[in-house]
Protein backbone atom coordinates (compact mmCIF):
# COMPACT_ATOMS: atom_id res chain seq x y z
CA UNK A 1 0.00 0.00 0.00
CA UNK A 2 1.35 3.53 -1.14
CA UNK A 3 2.15 5.90 1.63
CA UNK A 4 -0.60 8.08 -0.40
CA UNK A 5 -2.97 5.44 0.28
CA UNK A 6 -1.87 4.66 3.69
CA UNK A 7 -2.55 8.20 4.86
CA UNK A 8 -5.92 8.25 3.08
CA UNK A 9 -7.02 5.59 5.21
CA UNK A 10 -6.19 7.46 8.41
CA UNK A 11 -7.83 10.01 7.30
CA UNK A 12 -10.77 8.11 7.31
CA UNK A 13 -10.11 6.55 10.11
CA UNK A 14 -9.77 10.15 11.98
CA UNK A 15 -13.46 10.57 11.00
CA UNK A 16 -14.94 7.60 12.02
CA UNK A 17 -12.78 7.44 15.44
CA UNK A 18 -14.19 10.68 16.55
CA UNK A 19 -16.80 10.12 19.07
CA UNK A 20 -15.62 6.51 19.94
CA UNK A 21 -14.88 6.05 23.80
CA UNK A 22 -11.33 5.67 25.15
CA UNK A 23 -11.92 1.50 24.95
CA UNK A 24 -12.81 1.91 21.20
CA UNK A 25 -10.74 3.80 19.67
CA UNK A 26 -8.28 2.67 17.06
CA UNK A 27 -4.79 2.47 17.41
CA UNK A 28 -2.94 2.13 14.19
CA UNK A 29 -0.35 -1.00 13.19
CA UNK A 30 2.21 1.43 12.86
CA UNK A 31 1.79 3.17 16.12
CA UNK A 32 1.08 -0.22 17.69
CA UNK A 33 4.27 -1.74 16.58
CA UNK A 34 6.18 1.78 18.44
CA UNK A 35 5.01 1.40 21.31
CA UNK A 36 5.13 -2.48 21.71
CA UNK A 37 8.67 -1.85 20.62
CA UNK A 38 8.89 0.83 23.93
CA UNK A 39 7.92 -1.66 26.21
CA UNK A 40 10.50 -3.96 24.91
CA UNK A 41 12.72 -1.70 25.38
CA UNK A 42 11.59 -0.58 28.51
CA UNK A 43 12.01 3.16 27.09
CA UNK A 44 10.56 5.89 29.19
CA UNK A 45 9.66 7.98 26.04
CA UNK A 46 9.04 7.35 22.03
CA UNK A 47 9.87 10.66 20.24
CA UNK A 48 7.94 11.16 16.97
CA UNK A 49 9.39 14.52 15.43
CA UNK A 50 8.99 15.23 11.55
CA UNK A 51 12.03 14.64 9.55
CA UNK A 52 14.16 11.83 12.21
CA UNK A 53 13.58 8.71 12.39
CA UNK A 54 11.43 7.42 15.38
CA UNK A 55 13.36 7.25 18.37
CA UNK A 56 12.82 6.24 22.36
CA UNK A 57 14.63 6.84 25.32
CA UNK A 58 16.40 4.48 27.23
CA UNK A 59 18.11 4.97 30.38
CA UNK A 60 18.19 8.73 29.41
CA UNK A 61 19.89 7.90 25.75
CA UNK A 62 18.37 8.27 22.03
CA UNK A 63 17.88 5.25 20.56
CA UNK A 64 16.81 5.31 16.87
CA UNK A 65 14.24 2.98 15.57
CA UNK A 66 14.99 3.18 11.67
CA UNK A 67 12.40 2.87 8.90
CA UNK A 68 11.48 5.66 7.40
CA UNK A 69 11.94 9.72 8.31
CA UNK A 70 8.50 10.46 9.32
CA UNK A 71 6.69 13.46 8.30
CA UNK A 72 3.88 16.04 10.23
CA UNK A 73 1.12 15.14 8.03
CA UNK A 74 1.99 11.05 9.18
CA UNK A 75 3.15 11.98 12.93
CA UNK A 76 -0.65 13.87 12.85
CA UNK A 77 -2.81 10.67 11.18
CA UNK A 78 -1.22 8.64 13.78
CA UNK A 79 -0.98 10.07 17.27
CA UNK A 80 -4.21 11.69 16.89
CA UNK A 81 -7.02 9.15 16.20
CA UNK A 82 -6.00 7.61 19.35
CA UNK A 83 -6.28 10.20 21.75
CA UNK A 84 -9.60 11.33 23.33
CA UNK A 85 -12.20 13.73 21.99
CA UNK A 86 -11.30 16.34 24.29
CA UNK A 87 -7.33 16.14 23.58
CA UNK A 88 -8.56 15.93 19.82
CA UNK A 89 -10.56 19.02 20.06
CA UNK A 90 -7.80 20.72 22.06
CA UNK A 91 -5.10 20.11 19.55
CA UNK A 92 -7.06 21.28 16.80
CA UNK A 93 -7.90 24.76 18.51
CA UNK A 94 -4.40 25.45 20.10
CA UNK A 95 -2.00 23.20 18.16
CA UNK A 96 -1.07 21.69 21.50
CA UNK A 97 -2.70 18.25 23.44
CA UNK A 98 -2.01 16.23 26.42
CA UNK A 99 -3.33 12.97 27.01
CA UNK A 100 -3.20 9.15 27.28
CA UNK A 101 -3.87 5.57 25.58
CA UNK A 102 -3.01 2.03 26.15
CA UNK A 103 -1.37 -0.19 24.24
CA UNK A 104 -2.50 -3.21 23.24
CA UNK A 105 -0.29 -5.42 25.52
CA UNK A 106 -2.18 -3.63 28.29
CA UNK A 107 0.86 -0.42 28.79
CA UNK A 108 -0.06 3.08 29.82
CA UNK A 109 1.30 6.26 27.72
CA UNK A 110 1.43 9.84 28.61
CA UNK A 111 0.89 11.81 25.03
CA UNK A 112 1.75 15.16 24.22
CA UNK A 113 1.20 16.31 20.65
CA UNK A 114 2.52 19.39 19.12
CA UNK A 115 3.70 21.53 16.72
CA UNK A 116 7.30 22.23 15.78
CA UNK A 117 7.52 24.49 12.55
CA UNK A 118 4.27 24.40 11.46
CA UNK A 119 4.50 20.62 11.48
CA UNK A 120 3.01 17.88 14.57
CA UNK A 121 5.59 16.28 16.58
CA UNK A 122 4.58 13.60 19.57
CA UNK A 123 6.68 12.84 22.62
CA UNK A 124 4.97 9.41 24.34
CA UNK A 125 5.98 8.68 27.81
CA UNK A 126 5.13 5.11 29.02
CA UNK A 127 3.86 5.30 32.37
CA UNK A 128 4.52 2.14 35.07
CA UNK A 129 2.29 -0.43 35.49
CA UNK A 130 3.33 -0.74 39.63
CA UNK A 131 2.87 2.28 41.97
CA UNK A 132 6.32 2.64 43.49
CA UNK A 133 6.83 1.51 47.66
CA UNK A 134 8.24 4.83 48.55
CA UNK A 135 11.39 3.11 50.62
CA UNK A 136 12.23 2.06 46.22
CA UNK A 137 12.49 5.70 45.59
CA UNK A 138 16.32 6.35 46.64
CA UNK A 139 14.97 9.41 49.22
CA UNK A 140 15.80 10.10 52.52
CA UNK A 141 13.71 8.32 54.82
CA UNK A 142 12.40 11.57 56.79
CA UNK A 143 10.43 11.98 53.55
CA UNK A 144 8.32 9.03 55.16
CA UNK A 145 6.94 11.90 57.55
CA UNK A 146 4.91 13.26 54.85
CA UNK A 147 2.82 10.54 54.89
CA UNK A 148 2.10 11.15 58.28
CA UNK A 149 0.75 14.48 57.94
CA UNK A 150 -3.08 15.34 58.91
CA UNK A 151 -3.68 18.07 57.40
CA UNK A 152 -1.62 21.15 55.54
CA UNK A 153 -0.01 22.10 52.18
CA UNK A 154 2.77 19.45 50.83
CA UNK A 155 4.93 21.03 47.90
CA UNK A 156 6.81 18.95 45.89
CA UNK A 157 9.08 21.05 43.13
CA UNK A 158 11.66 20.49 40.50
CA UNK A 159 12.57 20.09 36.79
CA UNK A 160 10.31 17.82 33.97
CA UNK A 161 11.65 14.36 34.59
CA UNK A 162 12.86 15.21 37.84
CA UNK A 163 10.16 12.20 39.08
CA UNK A 164 8.09 14.99 41.24
CA UNK A 165 4.83 12.72 39.85
CA UNK A 166 6.63 9.29 40.85
CA UNK A 167 7.68 11.01 44.19
CA UNK A 168 3.61 12.16 44.89
CA UNK A 169 2.26 8.54 44.07
CA UNK A 170 4.45 6.81 46.66
CA UNK A 171 3.52 9.35 49.13
CA UNK A 172 -0.09 8.36 48.38
CA UNK A 173 0.27 4.93 47.97
CA UNK A 174 2.39 4.63 51.58
CA UNK A 175 -1.04 6.38 52.79
CA UNK A 176 -3.22 3.77 50.97
CA UNK A 177 -1.64 0.96 52.10
CA UNK A 178 -1.39 2.09 55.61
CA UNK A 179 -4.34 4.26 56.82
CA UNK A 180 -8.38 4.35 56.64
CA UNK A 181 -8.25 7.61 54.86
CA UNK A 182 -10.75 9.01 51.42
CA UNK A 183 -7.87 10.30 48.67
CA UNK A 184 -8.76 12.07 45.76
CA UNK A 185 -5.85 12.45 42.95
CA UNK A 186 -6.77 15.08 40.16
CA UNK A 187 -4.19 14.49 37.22
CA UNK A 188 -3.53 15.66 34.22
CA UNK A 189 -3.29 12.89 32.79
CA UNK A 190 -3.26 10.01 35.07
CA UNK A 191 0.03 8.62 35.24
CA UNK A 192 -0.35 5.88 38.40
CA UNK A 193 -3.54 3.87 38.68
CA UNK A 194 -3.70 3.13 42.57
CA UNK A 195 -6.09 0.16 43.82
CA UNK A 196 -8.24 0.81 46.73
CA UNK A 197 -6.74 -0.86 49.95
CA UNK A 198 -6.90 0.70 54.05
CA UNK A 199 -7.71 4.17 52.09
CA UNK A 200 -10.75 4.53 49.10
CA UNK A 201 -8.95 6.25 46.43
CA UNK A 202 -10.97 8.27 43.57
CA UNK A 203 -8.58 9.86 40.65
CA UNK A 204 -10.43 12.41 38.16
CA UNK A 205 -8.63 13.34 34.92
CA UNK A 206 -8.79 16.70 33.27
CA UNK A 207 -10.36 16.45 30.32
CA UNK A 208 -11.99 13.59 30.94
CA UNK A 209 -13.96 13.59 34.46
CA UNK A 210 -13.31 17.78 35.36
CA UNK A 211 -12.73 20.87 32.66
CA UNK A 212 -9.61 21.90 34.24
CA UNK A 213 -7.82 21.91 37.91
CA UNK A 214 -9.27 24.40 39.62
CA UNK A 215 -13.16 23.26 38.88
CA UNK A 216 -12.33 19.78 40.04
CA UNK A 217 -10.51 20.85 42.95
CA UNK A 218 -13.64 22.56 43.89
CA UNK A 219 -15.83 19.75 43.33
CA UNK A 220 -13.24 17.50 45.66
CA UNK A 221 -13.69 19.72 49.05
CA UNK A 222 -17.61 18.98 48.85
CA UNK A 223 -16.86 14.96 48.49
CA UNK A 224 -15.67 14.24 52.15
CA UNK A 225 -11.67 13.92 51.26
CA UNK A 226 -8.70 13.28 53.65
CA UNK A 227 -6.16 13.77 51.13
CA UNK A 228 -6.32 15.57 48.03
CA UNK A 229 -3.29 15.23 45.40
CA UNK A 230 -3.25 18.03 42.93
CA UNK A 231 -0.98 16.85 39.86
CA UNK A 232 -0.15 20.32 39.48
CA UNK A 233 -0.81 23.84 40.31
CA UNK A 234 -0.45 25.74 37.00
CA UNK A 235 -2.73 28.82 37.82
CA UNK A 236 -4.12 31.40 40.76
CA UNK A 237 -7.29 30.18 41.04
CA UNK A 238 -6.24 26.72 42.24
CA UNK A 239 -3.43 28.00 44.29
CA UNK A 240 -5.72 29.93 46.42
CA UNK A 241 -8.38 26.91 46.35
CA UNK A 242 -5.46 25.07 47.41
CA UNK A 243 -4.45 27.26 49.82
CA UNK A 244 -8.06 26.82 51.15
CA UNK A 245 -8.02 23.61 51.43
CA UNK A 246 -4.83 22.81 53.46
CA UNK A 247 -6.10 25.60 56.30
CA UNK A 248 -9.19 23.86 56.71
CA UNK A 249 -8.05 20.30 57.54
CA UNK A 250 -7.17 18.77 54.68
CA UNK A 251 -4.14 17.33 53.59
CA UNK A 252 -3.14 18.94 50.07
CA UNK A 253 -0.28 17.24 48.01
CA UNK A 254 0.53 19.13 44.74
CA UNK A 255 3.82 20.06 42.10
CA UNK A 256 5.55 22.78 40.95
CA UNK A 257 8.18 23.65 38.17
CA UNK A 258 10.67 24.78 40.72
CA UNK A 259 14.34 24.53 41.91
CA UNK A 260 14.56 24.64 45.29
CA UNK A 261 12.74 25.55 48.37
CA UNK A 262 13.03 28.95 48.02
CA UNK A 263 11.83 29.28 44.56
CA UNK A 264 8.96 26.88 45.35
CA UNK A 265 7.50 29.15 48.02
CA UNK A 266 8.52 32.17 45.91
CA UNK A 267 6.25 30.72 42.83
CA UNK A 268 3.11 31.09 44.78
CA UNK A 269 3.03 34.23 45.76
CA UNK A 270 4.82 35.71 42.68
CA UNK A 271 1.45 33.95 40.64
CA UNK A 272 -1.43 36.41 42.14
CA UNK A 273 -1.15 40.11 41.20
CA UNK A 274 0.59 42.52 43.08
CA UNK A 275 -2.17 43.92 45.68
CA UNK A 276 -2.75 40.37 46.47
CA UNK A 277 0.79 38.87 47.09
CA UNK A 278 0.79 39.90 50.91
CA UNK A 279 -2.46 38.56 51.77
CA UNK A 280 -1.77 35.47 49.68
CA UNK A 281 1.72 34.83 51.60
CA UNK A 282 0.09 35.03 54.78
CA UNK A 283 -2.09 32.31 54.10
CA UNK A 284 0.72 30.48 52.25
CA UNK A 285 2.30 30.96 55.81
CA UNK A 286 -0.21 28.89 57.56
CA UNK A 287 -1.18 26.45 55.32
CA UNK A 288 2.01 25.13 54.36
CA UNK A 289 3.61 22.07 56.19
CA UNK A 290 6.12 21.16 54.18
CA UNK A 291 8.00 21.63 51.18
CA UNK A 292 10.57 19.34 49.17
CA UNK A 293 12.30 19.81 45.71
CA UNK A 294 13.98 17.15 43.76
CA UNK A 295 16.07 16.48 41.21
CA UNK A 296 17.54 12.82 39.52
CA UNK A 297 21.42 13.00 38.49
CA UNK A 298 23.37 9.90 36.59
CA UNK A 299 24.79 7.25 38.85
CA UNK A 300 28.28 5.74 38.92
CA UNK A 301 26.43 2.58 38.97
CA UNK A 302 24.30 3.10 36.02
CA UNK A 303 20.61 5.03 35.89
CA UNK A 304 19.66 7.85 37.44
CA UNK A 305 18.78 8.79 41.57
CA UNK A 306 17.52 11.48 43.31
CA UNK A 307 18.57 14.26 44.77
CA UNK A 308 16.24 16.24 47.44
CA UNK A 309 16.26 18.87 49.60
CA UNK A 310 13.24 19.13 52.29
CA UNK A 311 12.06 21.94 54.72
CA UNK A 312 9.27 20.83 57.41
CA UNK A 313 8.01 24.03 57.97
CA UNK A 314 8.40 25.96 61.94
CA UNK A 315 7.97 28.67 63.03
CA UNK A 316 10.93 30.72 62.06
CA UNK A 317 9.92 29.64 58.19
CA UNK A 318 6.43 30.84 58.25
CA UNK A 319 7.69 34.23 59.60
CA UNK A 320 10.36 34.22 56.17
CA UNK A 321 7.01 33.29 54.67
CA UNK A 322 5.25 35.93 55.80
CA UNK A 323 7.68 38.67 55.46
CA UNK A 324 8.84 37.17 52.05
CA UNK A 325 12.00 36.72 52.93
CA UNK A 326 12.53 33.48 50.91
CA UNK A 327 16.35 33.53 50.98
CA UNK A 328 16.27 32.98 54.34
CA UNK A 329 14.50 29.63 54.13
CA UNK A 330 17.84 27.84 53.11
CA UNK A 331 19.25 28.50 56.87
CA UNK A 332 16.00 27.04 58.53
CA UNK A 333 16.49 23.78 57.23
CA UNK A 334 19.89 23.24 59.37
CA UNK A 335 17.38 24.69 61.91
CA UNK A 336 14.54 21.93 61.87
CA UNK A 337 16.68 18.55 61.16
CA UNK A 338 15.36 17.38 64.03
CA UNK A 339 12.03 17.25 62.73
CA UNK A 340 13.31 15.62 59.22
CA UNK A 341 14.28 18.66 57.01
CA UNK A 342 17.64 18.32 55.17
CA UNK A 343 19.24 20.10 52.79
CA UNK A 344 19.87 19.43 48.88
CA UNK A 345 24.08 19.10 49.77
CA UNK A 346 22.95 16.57 52.65
CA UNK A 347 21.73 14.71 49.94
CA UNK A 348 24.72 15.21 47.51
CA UNK A 349 26.86 14.18 50.58
CA UNK A 350 24.93 10.90 51.39
CA UNK A 351 25.13 10.01 47.64
CA UNK A 352 28.77 10.51 47.36
CA UNK A 353 29.60 8.55 50.60
CA UNK A 354 27.74 6.03 49.09
CA UNK A 355 29.81 5.62 45.68
CA UNK A 356 26.43 7.12 43.75
CA UNK A 357 27.90 10.04 42.84
CA UNK A 358 31.76 11.31 42.12
CA UNK A 359 32.70 14.32 44.02
CA UNK A 360 33.51 16.71 41.63
CA UNK A 361 30.01 16.10 39.79
CA UNK A 362 28.63 16.43 43.27
CA UNK A 363 30.26 19.55 43.90
CA UNK A 364 29.05 21.28 40.55
CA UNK A 365 25.46 20.53 40.85
CA UNK A 366 25.65 21.63 44.28
CA UNK A 367 23.57 24.84 45.45
CA UNK A 368 25.90 25.79 47.99
CA UNK A 369 28.90 24.41 46.72
CA UNK A 370 30.88 25.88 49.57
CA UNK A 371 27.98 23.68 52.00
CA UNK A 372 29.14 20.73 49.95
CA UNK A 373 32.74 21.08 50.96
CA UNK A 374 31.86 21.21 54.10
CA UNK A 375 30.42 18.46 54.85
CA UNK A 376 32.11 16.18 52.31
CA UNK A 377 35.17 17.51 54.57
CA UNK A 378 37.90 19.75 52.14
Amino acid sequence: MSNRTNLDALDANLTANTDRPAADRVQSAQLASWLSTAIEYQATDLLLIAGAYPSVRVEGRLVSLGGNLLDGREIEHLVLPALAPHARRQFNEVGIADGSLRSKEGGRFRVNLHRERGRAAATIRRLPQVVPRLASLGLPASVESLTRLQRGLVLVGGATGSGKTTTLAALVNEINLRDERHIITIEDPIEYEHQHARSLVEQVEIGVDAPDFATALRAALRQSPDVIVVGEMRDADTMRTALAAGETGHLVLSSLHTTDVASTVARIGDSFPLERQNTIRQELAMALAAVMTQSLVPSRHGGRVPVAELLVMSYGARQHVRKNGVQHLHQEIAMTRKTGSFSFEESLASLVRSGALERHDAVTRAHHPEELQLLLGQ
